[in-house]
């Protein structure tokens, strides 16, 4: 099992024809995913080759969902034609928009993420790498060799220490991986990846990855206590952020008690959740939770 993405998700990849997107593409085709098609007006029915492959390229996201039955894209654009690419996919429709583009200006976030919702369209992102169902599909930047399929799901701020945990877990695998980015404003949070691990029959255990600054580590906390009955084990980064700075993701800023790796800490420990001191602790603490479920 899996959550948001399967073997059966269609992939859209809008600016897939830019070095980034070309390079991407490549690598989820690589890793199985069902690349249906590319999205760049002035390129329209063309077609690019990737090894054995032609991926057609159509003019919008409607034209390629009308032509492949697509229900995920993946947005490669630049920052200021982010905006109107995610606009474009809700309005066409797309159950689900994975936006790995970073540096897109807060109110143009705020204002796609408002308009998808209205639209039915789920966004992962913005400045994330994407999602992974480890063998069966891979839309993003997350590297699919570095784990398998297995009991775990994973949802992360962090790109970087997505992949440690991945690696660090190999042994045991994932179910899928959600990167869901470090801005100030995102679309799916620890909250709603808690919530389809925790109704996923397959996931056993969920590994959540914070960092400092804002308090969604905190509600997260208290959607654990009140909503989830599997284990979960955490790692939060930045326990050595000087106060007051700015550290890594836009979203990362500590102001007094608030937002620090310690209050997370301590929120998620006061339910349950075992939290590590590092990554590779952190990686510890899952196998024990493994070993110890009945």
């Amino acid at each position: 099992m899996a959550i948001y993405l399967t073997k059966e998700s269609k992939v859209l990849v809008q600016g897939m024809t830019g070095a980034e997107g070309m390079k991407h593409t490549c690598r989820m085709i690589a890793a199985g995913t069902n690349v249906v098609g590319g999205v760049n007006p002035r390129k329209a029915g063309r077609t690019v080759d990737f090894d054995d492959r032609a991926v057609p390229v159509f003019g919008s996201v409607a034209d390629g969902i009308a032509a492949t039955g697509a229900d995920v894209t993946v947005v490669f654009v630049p920052p200021a034609f982010a905006k109107a690419a995610v606009v474009e996919a809700a309005d066409a429709g797309i159950p689900l928009a994975v936006v790995i583009t970073e540096g897109i200006p807060v109110h143009d976030t705020v204002a796609f993420h408002a308009y998808a919702r209205h639209k039915g369209t789920r966004i992962i992102g913005p400045n994330c790498p994407g999602l992974i169902t480890p063998g069966q599909s891979n839309a993003g930047i997350i590297p699919a060799d570095i784990t398998k399929p297995g009991r775990i799901g994973l949802v992360s701020k962090s790109g970087t220490l997505t992949y440690q945990l991945m690696y660090e877990l190999r042994d045991i695998g994932f179910t899928t991986c959600v990167g869901i980015g470090g801005d100030p404003v995102i679309g799916t949070t620890h909250i709603d990846c808690l919530a389809a691990f925790e109704n996923d029959p397959e996931t056993e255990l969920v590994v959540l990855i914070g960092e400092i600054g804002g308090d969604a580590e905190e509600r997260a906390a208290a959607y654990i206590h009140d909503h989830v009955t599997k284990p979960v084990v955490a790692y939060i980064a930045g326990f050595t952020a000087p106060e007051g700075r700015t550290m890594g993701h836009a979203g990362a800023i500590v102001s007094g008690s608030s937002g620090t790796a310690q209050a997370k800490k301590a929120a998620l420990e006061a339910v349950g959740v075992h939290v590590g001191s590092t990554p590779t602790e952190t990686a510890r603490l899952v196998l024990d939770r493994l070993a110890d479920a009945p």
